[in-house]
């Protein structure tokens, strides 16, 4: 197994942290790690997922929903091809911090049998890809300005 996490406090209520989140048709203007996310979110629903770690063209993954909790948490698993050749089981945490702010959380647990042969991929461009999207997440929630909600 194979874990990437990161983390980033906002100084954003949870619920602001989650409605951007979750505003999925809004990712390509924001979102430069997870470029679409398209299907409805409920547990044990298929959605589709194209990830861009940097310098990379992407994948598109139609992973399975495992947990959509408002304002906590969202985590799928998605395989590549079959499962138990590469499995990513994806997390966006949400935790309530003081004063009003949320500790963003997103983590992805890597296992199958071609994870050794991708571990460097993984180490460089989706840690990467995690960190830019944490920022931008951070920035939009932190905005005072709403204008790509009203778009």
């Amino acid at each position: 197994m194979r874990e990437i996490r990161t983390e980033i406090k906002i100084e954003a209520p949870a619920d602001r942290v989650w409605e951007v989140l979750t505003d999925f048709a809004h990712y390509p203007d924001w979102n430069p790690f997870i470029k679409y996310l398209k299907g409805t979110p409920a547990e044990g629903a298929r959605i589709e997922v194209k990830m861009v770690p940097p310098e990379s063209k992407g994948m598109v993954f139609k992973p399975k929903v495992l947990k959509y909790q408002r304002c906590k948490e969202f985590t799928w698993l998605g395989h590549v091809v079959i499962p138990g050749l590469f499995d990513g089981e994806h997390t966006f945490e949400l935790k309530t911090a003081p004063d009003n702010m949320t500790l963003f959380i997103q983590q992805e647990k890597f296992y199958g049998i071609l994870l050794p042969f991708l571990k460097n991929a993984l180490d460089q461009g989706t840690q990467a890809g995690f960190e830019a999207m944490n920022k931008d997440l951070k920035n939009i929630c932190e905005s005072k300005r709403e204008s790509f909600r009203n778009s």
